[in-house]
């Protein structure tokens, strides 16, 4: 399904809505209530296309507790993952860097909810300045961060270590333990071989870092997988933390309301 077709769909509000994702909770109230109203809810399904590549983007993406995959696709159709959005971020930085189109494709990597804001709405909002807009160009630092670290860590690392890293980060983007996630995708992410993803999923299946079943991975020792990966998924995190971990005001605001009530 196309960016343009993505259908927003009624769901009940939780107790902390927006909030759940970080840029959006690091917006004073004085600068969130304009956008407020222009937020749209959304429930993104496993493997729904919100943007195709050379089409026109008509929404910025928040997930709340949905992670998008962007994806490079090449002419014969091979993919592979440049990086991965969670509640830590946008999708769609095009939007506001200069540019209403993307060569490559966002892909939903595991199914949750959204908010999602017009185009211009976006756009009148980074020109007009403030904390938003320094928000937003510091999460697409850490976003180029993640792709060249991704880059680098496809060309010259094992795929056992490609597969700790994907799953760490997965990981910090969902806190459930379970990913339901097949091989066949994993390895399209990874641009790699499904057998190379076989292989290297039974060497930390049999470790006991992971558990395995059809369509589903458990991740059982999370200390284990970060002593096997390599370096990658501390820069990637560290680079996050370093920009955006001062950015949790109205999210915590929220939270303590949330316990009060």
């Amino acid at each position: 399904m196309s960016e343009a077709a993505t259908l927003a769909r009624p769901a009940a509000q939780g107790a902390l809505g927006p909030n759940r994702n970080h840029l959006l909770a690091a917006l004073p109230e004085a600068e969130f209530r304009p956008l407020a109203g222009q937020l749209e809810r959304v429930l993104l399904p496993l493997g729904e296309m919100l943007y195709e590549p050379g089409r026109l983007l008509h929404h910025a993406y928040f997930p709340t507790t949905a992670v998008v995959s962007l994806h490079y696709v090449t002419e014969s159709g091979a993919s592979v993952e440049t990086a991965g959005v969670g509640n830590e971020g946008v999708v769609g930085i095009s939007l506001f860097m200069g540019g209403d189109t993307t060569p490559s494709s966002a892909v939903v990597q595991s199914a949750g909810e959204a908010y999602r804001l017009d185009r211009r709405v976006l756009q009148a909002e980074f020109e007009r300045g403030g904390l938003l807009r320094r928000l937003l160009l510091r999460y697409t630092q850490a976003l180029m961060t993640q792709m060249a670290q991704t880059a680098a860590c496809n060309r010259h690392h094992a795929v056992e270590q490609q597969l700790c890293r994907w799953l760490l980060l997965a990981c910090e983007r969902n806190p459930a333990t379970e990913l339901v996630m097949t091989q066949e995708l994993v390895a399209s992410m990874l641009g790699v071989r499904r057998e190379s993803v076989t292989e290297a999923a039974g060497h930390l299946q049999n470790e006991g870092y992971i558990r395995y079943r059809r369509g589903h991975i458990s991740v059982i020792d999370r200390a284990g997988l970060e002593r096997r990966a390599c370096e990658c998924y501390g820069v990637v995190r560290d680079e996050l933390a370093r920009l955006l971990g001062d950015v949790r005001y109205r999210q915590h605001a929220g939270q303590a309301e949330a316990a009060v009530g």
